[in-house]
């Protein structure tokens, strides 16, 4: 028998591709599937971008870039940081395969084994693998609705021992959708600067705000805990580009340089296509992007209202990203026909089925009394999906 590195028989699959794979093979079987358990927007990439990508076919832009990006899409990321009210300059950013190979090339350049590294549940299922994998050890804060699902400086300076090197935040976060306050960040750099932590950000869904909400990011309240930040982003959420695999990392000098280095090692450049047309997303017009998030907001506002009219389930109301994370602990102990629902888990399994309707458990996030919804998806699939919902509370006994 073949002999598994400990490193491969210790990974988790990620469980929230796992059932979007099942919803989308029960979709291929004629099955009438409400999947809400995929993080991608369901609109078609906006037509600029993908004739950019056509025009650098046509050119022959196909053989190996530099390893970090193209220069030109290394300016682009600088000048969108600046909205943020960061500067950077193009030797700080790498480009990436997407934002989760940046997150792994960070962790495997920060980390070294035994270090901790704290995350807050409910928290992004990656986090924890890509932790694993580097040999550090997950260290996870929980938080509940007395907080709003975030971290707060007091949760976080009582897990901090010797060995704590890095702090993981999300926002807008998956899969609660909370989005973090300028004041909030300003109390957690507090806690960061003083006990000489790292931080990376992840900002993926920082275009997808709602409500007047305004991001910050942690790395742009001052030069010390921007020179410990590590700033992960990408065009996959925000331009319609999931499949693109376009991600990049804005970090100090020398930990970009490291995450180069490694990445000149497993992929080299991403796609250089891909390249090209995220330069165009990032410089062309953003009138796209608005009328997404436009749309992604009155999809909340609709699947939130139907939530919250289900007996035993409550749901705050995300800031921003497209889930919502509602809790289902009364749900716990109740019957469907001959099995009593004792998790995330199982209503999940329920749901799919028997109602045709797939969500990711809580517990892939590290909450189990609670389910991820994603609503990137119609208008009309919300509707059904919600009345499936509504059914199978009914046959609850």
């Amino acid at each position: 028998m073949v002999k598994l590195a400990r490193r491969a028989a210790g990974i988790s699959p990620s469980p929230t591709l796992a059932i979007d794979a099942q919803a989308k093979a029960m979709k291929a079987r004629g099955i009438q599937v409400i999947n809400f358990s995929a993080g991608e927007p369901d609109f078609d990439t906006p037509e600029h971008i993908k004739q950019a990508a056509i025009d650098a076919l046509k050119a022959g832009f196909t053989r190996y870039t530099p390893v970090a990006g193209i220069p030109e899409l290394r300016q682009a990321v600088c000048d969108s940081l600046k909205n943020r009210g960061l500067s950077y300059e193009p030797a700080d950013i790498v480009i990436s395969c997407g934002a989760k190979h940046s997150l792994y090339n960070a962790m495997q350049v920060l980390l070294n084994e035994g270090d901790e590294v704290i995350l807050s549940a409910p928290y992004w299922v990656s986090y924890y693998e890509q932790i694993k994998l580097a040999g550090g050890v997950p260290v996870v804060v929980n938080t509940d609705a007395t907080t709003d699902c975030k971290l707060t400086p007091a949760a976080l300076k009582a897990v901090l021992t010797p060995r704590t090197k890095l702090l993981i935040l999300n926002s807008p976060c998956n899969p609660t959708g909370v989005v973090y306050s300028r004041n909030e960040l300003e109390a957690l750099a507090e806690v960061v600067l003083a006990h000489g932590l790292m931080v990376i950000s992840d900002e993926i869904y920082a275009a997808l705000l709602y409500d007047g909400l305004t991001h910050t990011s942690i790395a742009a309240l001052g030069p010390e805990i921007k020179e410990r930040t590590i700033l992960i982003d990408g065009v996959s959420k925000t331009y319609a580009m999931t499949g693109w695999r376009i991600g990049y990392a804005a970090a100090p000098r020398p930990i970009a340089t490291a995450m180069t280095d490694l990445q000149s090692h497993s992929t080299s450049n991403p796609t250089s296509i891909a390249q090209k047309a995220a330069v165009a997303a990032l410089t062309g017009s953003q009138e796209a992007v608005e009328a997404m998030r436009c749309e992604f907001e009155q999809r909340r506002n609709r699947i939130l209202a139907g939530l919250r009219e289900l007996p035993g389930v409550e749901c705050s109301q995300p800031g921003g990203a497209f889930y919502v994370f509602p809790y289902i602990g009364k749900l716990f102990g109740r019957r469907f026909h001959d099995q009593v629902l004792a998790s995330s888990t199982d209503v999940a399994t329920v749901l799919l089925n028997e109602y045709q309707v797939a969500v990711v458990p809580g517990i892939a996030f590290g909450a189990d009394p609670y389910l991820r919804l994603s609503y990137a998806t119609s208008m009309t699939q919300i509707e059904v999906g919600l009345e499936r919902l509504k059914a199978f509370i009914g046959e609850l006994q």
